[in-house]
């Protein structure tokens, strides 16, 4: 199973195009897509499922409606599965800013089935991001996570201190006006999320040296960051065989993430 996520910048309803074809040329069978704002009636979404062949069906695919921005924007996750979904929710507590879809994938010949949660945190700091991870733990504890298929996708909007960072970051990020991180930066979202048995993908098994999702820039320097993850439970973790960075150019300020599992769902 390939799996890929992407934020497609608020909508990318120009771009739609360029983002169709990326998703198109990595062939995947689980696509987790945030920001997908104005993607309210499934349209867009079932293009991009039918350019992989994912069935357009109900059972397929999830529009995750996201709670209001200031802007009145709803900054919507999406999902679409080539496995049809027992069973999927859409949490929006007031604790998050955007949303989080749970869904239930069928395995082939039966048994337990695969847990997805797709999301975006919120940019604004890592206290918020840590309120949110609440939530994740919350749907998915620990004690499920060390014996259950589980899958985490989506821009978390944290530092991994796994990646290879400069050692001025800090002086980096303030030159470059970015404060999200704090100032030093913190590390603390992704940190508790491995602390709770996640598994991050990308440097379990890089397929190649590309880890930057979202360079950022101002002031005149330019930052290489990852907001964007998949990550994994450790029984789903040992059939890994790798995962890596799709660069997107022109169709989003974000890079997409992909992996490929040995797992198979029902068709």
């Amino acid at each position: 199973m390939r799996v890929l996520s992407l934020n497609v910048l608020v909508g990318g309803e120009e771009r739609f195009d360029e983002i169709r074809a990326i998703v198109a040329a990595e062939r995947p069978d689980l696509i987790v897509l945030q920001e997908c704002v104005g993607w309210e009636d499934g349209e867009r979404l079932r293009e991009l499922a039918e350019a992989v062949g994912i069935p357009a069906a109900e059972e397929h695919l999830v529009v995750g409606a996201a709670n209001p921005r200031p802007s009145g924007r709803r900054y919507n996750v999406c999902v679409a599965s080539r496995t049809p979904l027992r069973r999927h929710a859409v949490h929006a507590p007031p604790t998050v800013a955007h949303c989080v879809v749970e869904a239930e994938l069928e395995p082939a010949g039966g048994g337990d089935p695969l847990l997805l949660l797709g999301t975006h945190l919120v940019a604004a700091d890592e206290e918020a991001r840590l309120a949110e991870v609440d939530e994740l733990l919350r749907l998915l504890p620990p004690r499920l996570l060390a014996v259950r298929d589980c899958l985490l996708v989506g821009d978390l909007n944290g530092l991994s201190r796994h990646d290879p960072y400069p050692d001025d970051l800090a002086g980096r990020l303030a030159a470059a006006g970015i404060d999200k991180y704090g100032n030093p930066p913190r590390f603390a979202v992704i940190d508790r999320l491995e602390e709770a048995g996640w598994v991050d993908a990308l440097r379990a098994r890089p397929r190649s040296s590309r880890w930057a999702t979202a360079p950022r820039g101002g002031g005149g320097v330019l930052v290489d960051t990852r907001s964007d993850y998949i990550m994994l439970s450790p029984p789903l973790a040992s059939r890994l065989d790798w995962a890596d960075v799709v660069e997107t150019g022109t169709a989003s300020d974000h890079h997409a993430v992909v992996a490929r599992l040995d797992w198979r769902g029902r068709s």
